[in-house]
Protein backbone atom coordinates (compact mmCIF):
# COMPACT_ATOMS: atom_id res chain seq x y z
CA UNK A 1 0.00 0.00 0.00
CA UNK A 2 1.36 3.01 -1.27
CA UNK A 3 0.50 6.09 1.51
CA UNK A 4 1.32 10.13 2.78
CA UNK A 5 2.54 10.33 6.05
CA UNK A 6 1.13 13.64 7.67
CA UNK A 7 4.50 14.87 8.88
CA UNK A 8 5.07 17.83 11.42
CA UNK A 9 8.47 17.02 12.65
CA UNK A 10 7.41 15.89 15.96
CA UNK A 11 6.68 12.56 18.13
CA UNK A 12 3.63 11.96 17.18
CA UNK A 13 4.07 12.17 13.40
CA UNK A 14 7.60 10.54 13.61
CA UNK A 15 5.51 7.93 15.43
CA UNK A 16 3.27 7.44 13.00
CA UNK A 17 5.63 6.70 10.05
CA UNK A 18 7.68 4.34 12.45
CA UNK A 19 4.21 2.44 12.19
CA UNK A 20 3.67 2.85 8.84
CA UNK A 21 7.24 1.33 8.24
CA UNK A 22 6.75 -1.71 10.25
CA UNK A 23 3.72 -2.54 8.89
CA UNK A 24 5.64 -3.02 5.45
CA UNK A 25 3.70 0.17 3.89
CA UNK A 26 5.09 1.79 0.92
CA UNK A 27 5.62 5.11 2.39
CA UNK A 28 5.90 7.42 -0.78
CA UNK A 29 5.87 10.96 0.57
CA UNK A 30 5.86 13.11 4.05
CA UNK A 31 3.55 15.81 3.67
CA UNK A 32 4.24 18.73 5.90
CA UNK A 33 1.20 21.48 6.19
CA UNK A 34 3.18 25.09 6.69
CA UNK A 35 0.89 27.60 8.42
CA UNK A 36 0.49 30.81 8.80
CA UNK A 37 -0.57 31.17 12.05
CA UNK A 38 0.73 30.12 14.78
CA UNK A 39 -2.59 29.18 16.60
CA UNK A 40 -3.17 26.53 13.49
CA UNK A 41 -6.51 24.21 14.44
CA UNK A 42 -4.89 21.60 12.43
CA UNK A 43 -1.16 21.70 12.43
CA UNK A 44 1.97 22.01 14.40
CA UNK A 45 3.53 25.18 14.12
CA UNK A 46 7.13 25.44 15.95
CA UNK A 47 10.32 25.09 13.81
CA UNK A 48 8.35 23.41 10.76
CA UNK A 49 11.13 24.34 8.43
CA UNK A 50 12.62 21.75 10.01
CA UNK A 51 10.93 18.55 7.99
CA UNK A 52 13.33 19.30 5.38
CA UNK A 53 16.31 18.45 7.07
CA UNK A 54 14.17 15.64 8.78
CA UNK A 55 13.16 14.25 5.49
CA UNK A 56 16.65 14.25 4.28
CA UNK A 57 17.57 12.31 7.35
CA UNK A 58 14.86 9.45 6.67
CA UNK A 59 15.55 9.39 2.55
CA UNK A 60 11.21 9.91 1.78
CA UNK A 61 10.44 13.30 -0.35
CA UNK A 62 9.11 15.73 1.31
CA UNK A 63 6.29 17.58 -0.39
CA UNK A 64 4.93 20.94 1.49
CA UNK A 65 1.47 22.55 1.29
CA UNK A 66 0.82 26.10 2.37
CA UNK A 67 -2.07 27.29 4.34
CA UNK A 68 -3.28 30.73 5.97
CA UNK A 69 -4.19 28.56 8.82
CA UNK A 70 -8.37 30.05 8.46
CA UNK A 71 -10.34 27.73 10.40
CA UNK A 72 -11.88 24.50 8.11
CA UNK A 73 -10.01 26.04 5.10
CA UNK A 74 -6.94 24.78 6.47
CA UNK A 75 -8.36 21.41 5.81
CA UNK A 76 -9.42 22.04 2.23
CA UNK A 77 -6.01 23.29 1.92
CA UNK A 78 -4.56 19.73 3.24
CA UNK A 79 -6.92 17.70 0.64
CA UNK A 80 -5.71 19.79 -2.37
CA UNK A 81 -1.77 18.78 -1.25
CA UNK A 82 -3.24 14.89 -0.82
CA UNK A 83 -5.15 14.94 -4.31
CA UNK A 84 -2.23 15.46 -6.06
CA UNK A 85 -0.67 12.51 -5.07
CA UNK A 86 -0.47 8.80 -5.99
CA UNK A 87 -1.35 7.19 -2.57
CA UNK A 88 -3.67 4.60 -1.40
CA UNK A 89 -3.94 5.89 2.20
CA UNK A 90 -2.83 8.72 4.31
CA UNK A 91 -1.71 8.20 8.19
CA UNK A 92 -1.86 10.65 10.70
CA UNK A 93 -0.39 11.31 14.45
CA UNK A 94 -3.74 11.47 15.81
CA UNK A 95 -3.83 10.57 19.61
CA UNK A 96 -7.45 12.50 20.92
CA UNK A 97 -7.81 14.93 18.94
CA UNK A 98 -11.35 14.33 17.61
CA UNK A 99 -11.17 17.72 15.61
CA UNK A 100 -8.67 17.03 13.53
CA UNK A 101 -9.26 13.14 13.16
CA UNK A 102 -12.69 13.30 12.20
CA UNK A 103 -11.27 16.18 9.35
CA UNK A 104 -8.28 13.61 8.02
CA UNK A 105 -11.00 10.40 7.73
CA UNK A 106 -13.30 13.04 6.24
CA UNK A 107 -10.68 13.63 3.14
CA UNK A 108 -9.83 10.51 3.14
CA UNK A 109 -13.14 9.71 2.37
CA UNK A 110 -13.67 12.08 0.19
CA UNK A 111 -10.34 11.24 -2.18
CA UNK A 112 -11.10 7.73 -1.55
CA UNK A 113 -8.07 6.37 0.11
CA UNK A 114 -7.59 4.98 3.38
CA UNK A 115 -6.79 6.82 6.72
CA UNK A 116 -4.66 5.63 9.70
CA UNK A 117 -4.34 7.01 13.09
CA UNK A 118 -2.15 3.98 15.00
CA UNK A 119 -1.55 6.59 17.88
CA UNK A 120 -5.61 6.98 17.96
CA UNK A 121 -6.54 6.82 22.24
CA UNK A 122 -3.39 5.19 23.52
CA UNK A 123 -2.78 5.21 26.94
CA UNK A 124 -1.02 8.24 27.46
CA UNK A 125 1.68 7.17 29.20
CA UNK A 126 2.20 3.73 27.82
CA UNK A 127 2.46 5.37 24.84
CA UNK A 128 4.76 7.88 25.86
CA UNK A 129 7.06 5.42 27.57
CA UNK A 130 7.23 3.81 24.10
CA UNK A 131 8.54 7.06 22.39
CA UNK A 132 10.95 7.46 24.76
CA UNK A 133 12.35 4.36 23.82
CA UNK A 134 12.10 4.87 20.20
CA UNK A 135 13.09 8.44 19.46
CA UNK A 136 14.92 11.48 20.21
CA UNK A 137 12.37 14.04 21.37
CA UNK A 138 12.95 17.75 22.45
CA UNK A 139 10.33 19.97 23.56
CA UNK A 140 10.32 22.93 21.53
CA UNK A 141 6.90 24.54 22.85
CA UNK A 142 5.04 24.84 25.82
CA UNK A 143 2.23 26.28 26.69
CA UNK A 144 0.53 25.33 30.15
CA UNK A 145 0.45 26.11 33.97
CA UNK A 146 3.35 24.05 35.24
CA UNK A 147 5.54 24.00 32.15
CA UNK A 148 7.79 27.27 32.66
CA UNK A 149 10.84 28.17 30.29
CA UNK A 150 12.92 25.43 31.88
CA UNK A 151 11.08 22.87 29.83
CA UNK A 152 11.84 24.56 26.23
CA UNK A 153 14.79 22.43 24.89
CA UNK A 154 14.18 20.10 27.30
CA UNK A 155 15.00 16.06 26.18
CA UNK A 156 11.65 13.69 27.05
CA UNK A 157 13.39 10.95 28.59
CA UNK A 158 12.01 8.93 31.54
CA UNK A 159 12.94 11.58 34.17
CA UNK A 160 10.82 14.32 31.93
CA UNK A 161 8.13 11.85 31.77
CA UNK A 162 7.62 11.03 35.31
CA UNK A 163 7.59 15.21 36.21
CA UNK A 164 5.22 15.21 33.08
CA UNK A 165 2.83 12.66 34.86
CA UNK A 166 3.24 14.81 38.27
CA UNK A 167 2.33 17.38 36.83
CA UNK A 168 -0.97 15.36 34.90
CA UNK A 169 -1.81 14.98 38.56
CA UNK A 170 -1.40 18.03 39.73
CA UNK A 171 -2.52 20.65 36.73
CA UNK A 172 -4.80 17.75 34.75
CA UNK A 173 -2.07 18.29 31.63
CA UNK A 174 -1.96 15.70 29.06
CA UNK A 175 0.96 13.80 29.42
CA UNK A 176 1.25 13.26 25.90
CA UNK A 177 0.77 17.57 25.30
CA UNK A 178 -2.32 16.24 23.33
CA UNK A 179 -4.34 19.78 24.62
CA UNK A 180 -1.44 21.87 23.30
CA UNK A 181 0.03 21.94 26.05
CA UNK A 182 3.63 21.52 24.28
CA UNK A 183 4.74 20.64 21.05
CA UNK A 184 7.74 18.31 20.29
CA UNK A 185 10.16 18.13 17.88
CA UNK A 186 12.55 14.63 16.90
CA UNK A 187 16.38 14.43 16.24
CA UNK A 188 16.45 11.13 16.15
CA UNK A 189 14.66 7.36 15.20
CA UNK A 190 15.77 4.06 14.39
CA UNK A 191 14.86 5.21 10.36
CA UNK A 192 16.92 8.12 10.24
CA UNK A 193 20.05 7.95 8.43
CA UNK A 194 21.61 11.14 10.20
CA UNK A 195 20.85 12.58 13.40
CA UNK A 196 19.60 16.41 13.73
CA UNK A 197 21.73 18.37 16.04
CA UNK A 198 21.11 22.00 16.75
CA UNK A 199 23.48 24.84 16.04
CA UNK A 200 21.85 27.75 17.31
CA UNK A 201 18.87 28.29 18.95
CA UNK A 202 16.43 31.22 21.19
CA UNK A 203 14.23 31.01 23.39
CA UNK A 204 11.49 32.74 23.31
CA UNK A 205 9.28 33.33 26.13
CA UNK A 206 5.98 35.11 27.75
CA UNK A 207 5.81 35.66 31.33
CA UNK A 208 2.48 37.28 30.41
CA UNK A 209 0.95 34.83 28.48
CA UNK A 210 3.37 31.57 30.45
CA UNK A 211 3.90 29.94 27.06
CA UNK A 212 7.22 29.76 24.66
CA UNK A 213 8.94 27.96 21.77
CA UNK A 214 12.06 27.05 21.27
CA UNK A 215 13.66 28.35 17.83
CA UNK A 216 15.72 26.34 15.70
CA UNK A 217 17.64 29.13 13.86
CA UNK A 218 19.95 26.73 12.46
CA UNK A 219 20.95 22.94 12.67
CA UNK A 220 22.66 20.03 10.40
CA UNK A 221 22.48 16.50 10.02
CA UNK A 222 25.43 14.37 11.51
CA UNK A 223 25.93 11.02 10.32
CA UNK A 224 25.50 8.08 12.89
CA UNK A 225 28.05 5.96 13.76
Amino acid sequence: MRVAVLYSGGKDSNYALHWALRQGFEVKYLVSMVSERDDSYMYHVPNIHLTELQARAIGIPLVKGFTSGEKEREVEDMKAVLEGLRIDGVVAGALASEYQKKRVDRVAEELGIESFAPAWHRDPIDYMRELVGIFDIVIVGVSAYGLDESWLGRRIDEKALGELVKLHEKYKIHVAGEGGEFETFVRDAPFFRARIVFDEVEKKWSEWEYSGVLEVKRAHLERKG
